[in-house]
Order: C-alpha cells, then sequence, then structure tokens
C-alpha cells in the first residue's frame, strides 16, 4: 500500500508544481534570470579550486617520482 500512496502523492505534488510554474511563470522567470549568474560564479570558482588541486597533486607526483 505504501508503494501507491508515494506514487499518487508523488503525482500530485508534481501536478500542483506544474500549476504553480504556470501560474507564476513571469515570477519564474525572473528568478531563473537572477539565479543563472551564480551559478555560473560559484561553478567557475569550483572550477577553478579543482583545476588548482589538480596542478598541486601533479606538481607532488613529479616530486616523488624524482626521489
Amino acid at each position: 500500500m505504501g508503494k501507491y500512496l508515494s506514487v499518487i502523492i508523488g503525482a500530485v505534488v508534481a501536478l500542483l508544481g506544474l500549476w504553480g510554474l504556470m501560474g507564476w511563470w513571469s515570477d519564474f522567470l525572473l528568478v531563473l534570470r537572477g539565479s543563472i549568474p551564480a551559478m555560473l560564479i560559484f561553478g567557475g570558482i569550483i572550477a577553478v579550486i579543482a583545476g588548482v588541486s589538480e596542478l598541486k597533486d601533479g606538481l607532488a607526483s613529479k616530486k616523488e617520482e624524482k626521489k
């Protein structure tokens, strides 16, 4: 019974979300336009941190090979 209940609740929540999206489309687009630059900034910071970490690991492995 729990499986069916979760499917029904999931469908109801999805329909409510779709209804809300249609009703507040302009507000959704405003939030989306405001969040895209923030996501790009955070994604860029994460990419820089990952690149620096990879460079450090590469330099450390080269130092180990020389020993």
